[in-house]
């Protein structure tokens, strides 16, 4: 948290700040000591001066004192304090501290808080002019004793010196170092920028490298323009990059490779399920025509050979009627009653197989007529169905129409077979301004899952003939809630309409 500044400043700045930052603390320090330094010297040369000033004064003033001729001496401690600005008052007081003699500077402006004081003396000169016994000398004394001597205070020199001029002075010469120190300082900046903007400006580039390989551009020109791991830096970017452009081109010539092939794939793909879808519609065409022949076939030969094995039976049982009575002639003509009976069946039979090989309803009443027929037939077999559609069918295919009919075929065959339906419901609606046929098949049976159960062989021929009309086709179900098939074949084929 308390790094966060740090951590947002860009490099430069960091280095131009670590660079400063002793340089500042030099500068502060240097500052602070310059300023102490010139008011402890001017301090301690005001001491000295106040000091040496007073004692000489006191030495020289003793006879002016004594004498109390102060007028010489004012005039000297005048001349003195006119041509020294440090002199701020002179005073000479006598040996009871009163004062005899005030010199004040007219040039000094403020004073020290204290003063500095000498003692004027009075040296006295004692000379024995008497022997040892008390007789006087006629001659020098006999000891070579020298004289007595002793001093007495008579008055003191108080010195007050004044600092502004030597403040002055130093002020000057502050601001001559501080100067000096602060153009040290902007150098030292100005150095530190140009070394830091050395170092940054190949950061920046290798930065900008780096975005514009971000970018895509894989392939940049970085020049290495320094040393150290700078440069080594800068080294690796432009082999980097020359490597991810070898690599791009590389992926991008895989790529297209790949996409090339997966192109030729797709359309062998595309022409293999044309080929598959016409070729499920050319099985169902033949398949349908095959019907159509077994049927014709059944119809034209088999049901005819039926009728007249009928038509025989019945002669036979005609002339076992006329015949005399006899055993014989019974059995005869039961025999003659039962393969009439039996031609009747297959020929029933017959008429059943080739109406579900070859639905003649179909062709006569379309496909909603069918489809009518064909419910009315199942609704008899336990299963309640109910019919709804919407559109003309009259103008639809044949193709298309044997296809929907055979698809509406196996759904009701797979409810009778497998649903225990108790209700079915049919939907037919020939959509033209989507240019669709939809079949839905709703059924309220037992129902599965779709997931988990494999498709039948009746889902799977509706799948494909769905398939081969480029239909689409969806199986809605779940366990206990019956099922519903939902089919739409499009109109738009040549063959949908005729």
């Amino acid at each position: 948290m308390r790094l966060r500044f740090w951590r947002s400043w860009s490099i430069g700045l960091r280095m131009a700040f670590i660079t400063m930052l002793p340089v500042v603390f030099l500068f502060t320090a240097f500052v602070w000591y310059s300023w102490y330094a010139h008011r402890a010297q001017v301090a301690e040369e005001l001491s000295e001066r106040g000091r040496i000033l007073a004692r000489a004064l006191a030495e020289t003033s003793e006879y002016n004192v004594i004498s109390g001729n102060l007028t010489d001496l004012r005039l000297t401690i005048n001349g003195l304090v006119q041509s020294d600005k440090n002199i701020f008052r002179i005073d000479v007081v006598d040996a009871s501290g009163k004062r005899a003699l005030r010199v004040t500077s007219e040039t000094a402006q403020d004073a020290e808080p204290h003063y500095y004081e000498a003692p004027i003396r009075k040296q006295v000169v004692w000379i024995n002019l008497f022997t040892d016994n008390g007789t006087p000398h006629v001659s020098a004394s006999s000891d070579a004793r020298p004289p007595t001597l002793t001093t007495e205070i008579v008055g003191a020199v108080q010195v007050r010196m004044s600092p502004s001029n030597m403040l002055a002075k130093q002020a000057r010469r502050f601001r001559i170092e501080l100067a000096m120190a602060a153009l040290a300082l902007a150098a030292s900046g100005v150095l530190a920028w140009v070394l830091a903007r050395s170092l940054t400006l190949p950061l920046k580039e290798a930065i900008q490298a780096l975005r514009a390989i971000r970018g895509g551009q894989y392939r940049v020109d970085l020049p290495v323009t320094t040393g150290g791991e700078v440069g080594e830096l800068q080294a690796s970017i432009g082999e980097m990059s020359v490597a991810l452009d070898r690599s791009t081109q590389d992926l991008e010539n895989k790529v297209a490779e790949r996409t090339r092939d997966l192109v030729e794939s797709r359309n062998e793909a595309l022409r293999a399920d044309a080929d598959k879808r016409k070729l499920i519609q050319k099985v169902n065409s033949i398949i349908e025509d095959e019907r159509k022949s077994i049927a014709v076939e059944i119809h034209d030969e088999l049901n005819a050979s039926l009728i007249a094995v009928r038509l025989e039976a019945q002669s036979i049982g005609t002339l076992a009627s006329k015949a005399p009575p006899a055993p014989e002639t019974e059995e005869i003509r039961a025999k003659a009653g039962a393969i009439t009976k039996l031609a009747l069946d297959l020929y029933a039979n017959g008429r059943r197989l080739v109406r579900r090989l070859r639905p003649e309803v179909l062709d006569m009443l379309g496909l909603h007529g069918a489809v009518e027929e064909m419910l009315r037939h199942y609704d008899s077999a336990g299963c309640r169905f109910s019919f709804h559609s919407e559109g003309d069918f009259s103008k639809l295919g044949n193709e298309l129409a044997i296809s929907a009919y055979r698809i509406v075929q196996e759904a009701l065959s797979n409810i009778m077979k497998h649903a225990s339906a108790t209700a079915a419901d049919v939907t037919l609606v020939l959509d033209a301004a989507n240019d669709t046929l939809r079949i839905e098949v709703e059924d309220n049976g037992q129902g599965f899952d779709p997931a988990s159960s494999s498709e039948g062989i009746g889902i799977i021929g509706m799948r494909e003939r769905v398939y081969a009309l480029h239909g689409t086709m969806e199986v809605r179900s779940a366990p206990e809630r019956g099922t519903t098939l939902a089919i739409a074949l499009p109109l738009s084929d040549a063959s949908a309409v005729s």
